[in-house]
């Protein structure tokens, strides 16, 4: 065998080791990329966060998604109340109404901001959730010693200092969610019930969104407070109740045997009922064998007492 036989020999086995060698760095590169991906798109799913910015989060962490996901929350809220600080003057009019009904107990929220699109993205509705469900477990802890019916009315300032997870503020979830969505956004008002076992609470939402939480929301919003009612119909009874006091926008309840004074009526039970104009809401609930003790009606947007 020639020395150049040889060599050659020896110079394809080498030239075969290093593309093996090649092709498995290529195929171990290939499942960490792919590892990688996953982690991002996880982290991407949990957090909502731009694809940049987890990209930045895990590699700033090594691939730690749980150190990544706190950082980028913590990013988020520095930089959600430093647009809420600039944005702060600007016009929040539009909105949701949040309204959830419990256990003989139920809230209703109203959280703004600027546009329409933005009360659809699912961030602010999620924000409207969480707004709903803190006043709501605030009002519980006040109430849970005391009997009746309790109402409770929370100006937008009172509701923004309860907490919520972690102990952070609600003031702060509207901060991240601003930072979020580039709008600025405020909470304005919440009325909170609690009824003996005897009592009923209806309501009702109009204008809804599609929202994949269990708080109703739109752009009006009614609770209403009854008694009696037939045996199994009383849903629908706080129902009709809620649609009629979301229509016709009464400010006062009245008494029962108030003269209706036309079109112009603003006391609830001499108004012409929506459901059956040939009757009032009085006669109405004669006939249910019922009798309403009160309502709150939110509309977004609207002026309060207190902006008058």
């Amino acid at each position: 065998m020639s020395l150049t036989f040889l060599f050659k020999a020896i110079a394809r086995d080498v030239a075969k080791v290093g593309i093996c060698q090649h092709v498995q760095s290529l195929h171990t590169g290939c499942h960490l990329l792919a590892a990688e991906k996953a982690l991002l798109m996880k982290l991407r799913k949990s957090t909502g966060y731009t694809f940049i910015n987890c990209k930045k989060a895990l590699e700033k962490f090594a691939n730690d998604i749980t150190q990544a996901e706190t950082w980028l929350h913590e990013q988020a809220q520095k930089e959600g109340w430093s647009k809420a600080n600039k944005l702060e003057g600007r016009k929040a009019k539009e909105g949701l109404i949040g309204l959830f009904i419990g256990d003989k107990t139920a809230v209703m929220v109203e959280v703004n901001c600027e546009t329409d699109f933005v009360a659809r993205n699912e961030n602010f509705q999620q924000l409207v959730k969480e707004v709903a469900f803190a006043t709501l477990a605030h009002h519980q802890n006040k109430t849970q010693s005391k009997g009746g019916y309790v109402k409770s009315i929370l100006a937008g300032d009172e509701v923004c200092k309860l907490n919520v997870d972690e102990g952070a503020s609600l003031a702060d979830r509207v901060a991240l969610t601003i930072g979020r969505l580039g709008e600025n956004m405020s909470v304005k008002r919440a009325v909170t019930l609690s009824v003996p076992a005897e009592w009923d609470v209806g309501s009702y939402v109009h204008g809804g969104v599609s929202s994949q939480t269990k708080v109703a929301m739109g752009r009006y919003g009614a609770l209403v407070v009854f008694q009696g009612g037939k045996e199994g119909e009383q849903d629908i009874l706080g129902r009709k109740l809620g649609q009629h006091i979301v229509g016709e926008a009464p400010v006062s309840l009245g008494n029962m045997d108030d003269l209706p004074c036309g079109e112009s009526e603003t006391r609830l039970l001499p108004q012409t009922f929506l459901g059956d104009p040939s009757r009032t809401v009085g006669q109405f609930l004669m006939g249910q064998q019922a009798r309403v003790l009160d309502f709150v009606r939110f509309q977004c947007g609207e002026r309060t007492g207190e902006e008058a």
